[in-house]
């Protein structure tokens, strides 16, 4: 039985038998039936390891004096010996800066940022990213330049044939745009061989005097509402701060906030009013805003998310 076996596995294994030789001379075979010469070996070189190609990443303060690492991430930060009974963390545009008392030895402090590092690497990360949105919104200044203006994109257009009587620039509101293109034209009475600082300078004069214009009218439509008189209105250029408050009605508003949607310039607006009834950010002070603006809330977020180019 084996032998039958072994008989029968033989005969399905076994290669063909050569063809019987013939005494007619076969032709040579077609060039598609010639064999192939056998496919070259390709060296290949071992495979570099993830982490060697994958650098770990890495925030650096322009200020940093100390550096440590949080998981896969390298931060040098800045480190202060402050009057203060606690250790404090600042993630800013900068970087993380960390504040501990005279007392608290540095194994504490590193212990600490261990504790905060899953927070702390989060911020850098959003840091970063909204420091590339800004830079990737900056603006090169020239003819047909776009910039935002009450949250549309406004096109710059040097038309120095224009008089503009002294405005400077004049918005046309008038176009008729395709799909995705701005409709706003900000017609500028500049030559074209105007200079990149000639032409930002013009459309941020123009900026400012609607700044001015749109603010004055929005203080005057959110302070009856909410009993407070507002006395003086100053556009201010400051680089953290949309806006403050005095108790003797003095208002300061940055002029980058007609970049805005209105009812964000509004949240901004009422606000700073709300300082005039509660100088402080308790429940007291936020159920004062609600009142006029009761979605601030999701204002706030756009203001704080939003990128609006550098000046």
């Amino acid at each position: 039985m084996l032998r039958l076996i072994q008989l029968t596995l033989d005969l399905f294994d076994a290669p063909a038998p050569p063809p019987a030789p013939s005494s007619k001379t076969n032709p040579p075979p077609a060039p598609a039936e010639r064999a192939q010469p056998a496919p070259e070996t390709i060296a290949s070189a071992p495979a570099e390891p993830l982490a060697a190609v994958l650098a770990p990443a890495r925030f650096a303060h322009p200020q940093a004096n100390r550096e440590v690492v949080l998981g896969d991430t390298r931060v040098a930060y800045e480190f202060k010996r402050a009057r203060r009974r606690n250790i404090g963390f600042a993630v800013g545009p900068e970087g993380l800066t960390v504040s501990a008392p005279k007392w608290v030895p540095l194994y504490e402090v590193e212990a600490a940022i261990q504790t905060k590092s899953a927070w702390i690497v989060r911020k850098l990360g959003e840091a970063r990213e909204r420091h590339e949105r800004i830079e990737s919104a900056r603006i090169e200044w020239r003819d047909g330049a776009t910039f935002p203006f009450l949250g549309e994109q406004v096109i710059v257009v040097l038309d120095p044939r224009q008089d503009f009587s002294g405005a400077g620039a004049v918005l046309n509101t008038d176009g008729q745009a395709l799909p995705g293109v701005p409709r706003l034209t900000l017609h500028v009475g500049l030559p074209h061989t105007a200079q990149p600082a000639q032409i930002r300078d013009a459309v941020q004069a123009w900026l400012m005097r609607q700044a001015k214009r749109l603010f004055t009218e929005r203080l005057d439509h959110f302070a009856p509402l909410l009993g407070v008189q507002w006395r003086k209105l100053v556009l201010s250029n400051a680089g953290t701060r949309w806006g403050t408050a005095h108790s003797d009605g003095l208002i300061r508003l940055n002029w980058r906030l007609v970049h805005f949607r209105l009812p964000v310039i509004d949240y901004v607006v009422a606000h700073e009013l709300s300082h005039l009834r509660v100088m402080d950010h308790s429940p007291r002070f936020w159920d004062t805003v609600r009142t006029v603006v009761p979605d601030y809330a999701q204002l706030r977020g756009q203001l704080k998310d939003e990128a609006i180019p550098p000046w």
